[in-house]
């Protein structure tokens, strides 16, 4: 009896563990594929996946940082890099051994490293990046890797026959903070832009918390069919994701 009360503590732990990574919201399926000590791959969608590495920080101890996978056919285009060029490289690899495809794009979605720390790993492998020419500037201007491809408000890429996007809705989280979306799974990766519900305000060193709340506002109405919103630390969820946020920092 007690070996099997054991037993069954552990699994516990087990499953606990797992959906730490991410949460089943309203129809979306949770599924960890891969778990290493500097990299998991989570599926929730049957062509979406989060990417979650962990960088250390001097403010708030190890941070697990999100990013996401977008998927057609034999296509993938990936918003933001792992934290280090060992979770990138891991991620690289486990795209093109367990998904079978090539990797059309690396699109960091602001200047901080928890999404373009890896960059140069990516660039070596021959994948081209793009990122808003905001982000370039500051990633210059704070001698990070620099992105290749730049542009305005709005950026239009396909994966495979649909559609994938980045755009500015104003200033957050940065200045230069974009958000994807994926219209064909109404999968919305928001950044560091949106928080996981229950957070605290967290890093504010470059933020516009004036007009946080008034961006996350326009987000919302910019994809009224979103259904999955993933945010750059924590569990992804549904819009109360975006309500969460814009209460946050809601003038009180």
């Amino acid at each position: 009896m007690k070996l099997i009360a054991n037993t069954l503590l552990l699994l516990l732990i087990a499953l606990t563990g797992i959906n730490s990574y991410g949460q089943k919201k309203e129809g979306s399926q949770t599924k960890t594929l891969y778990t290493t000590e500097e990299l998991v791959v989570v599926q929730i969608s049957p062509n979406t996946f989060k990417h979650i590495s962990f960088l250390q920080t001097n403010d708030f101890g190890k941070v697990s940082c999100n990013g996401l996978i977008v998927r057609d056919g034999n296509e993938v285009i990936i918003f933001d890099t792992p934290a280090d060029d060992i979770g990138a490289e891991k991620l690289i690899a486990w795209i093109k051994e367990s998904l079978n495809c090539s990797i059309k794009a690396i699109i960091p979605t602001h200047f901080h490293n928890d999404c373009l720390g890896a960059l140069g790993t990516f660039h070596k492998n021959n994948i081209p990046s793009y990122a808003s020419f905001k982000t370039i500037e500051l990633a210059k201007k704070n001698n990070y890797a620099v992105p290749q491809n730049g542009f305005g408000d709005s950026l239009n890429l396909t994966v495979g026959k649909e559609k994938v996007t980045a755009k500015f809705w104003g200033e957050g989280h940065t200045r230069d903070n974009v958000v994807g979306y994926f219209a064909a799974e109404n999968v919305l990766f928001g950044g560091c832009l949106i928080k996981e519900l229950k957070a605290n305000k967290g890093y504010l060193g470059d933020a516009n918390v004036a007009e946080w709340s008034a961006t996350v506002k326009k987000v919302k109405e910019g994809y009224p069919d979103v259904r999955i919103i993933v945010p750059g630390h924590g569990a992804h969820g549904n819009k109360k994701l975006l309500d969460y946020t814009i209460k946050l920092f809601g003038v009180r």
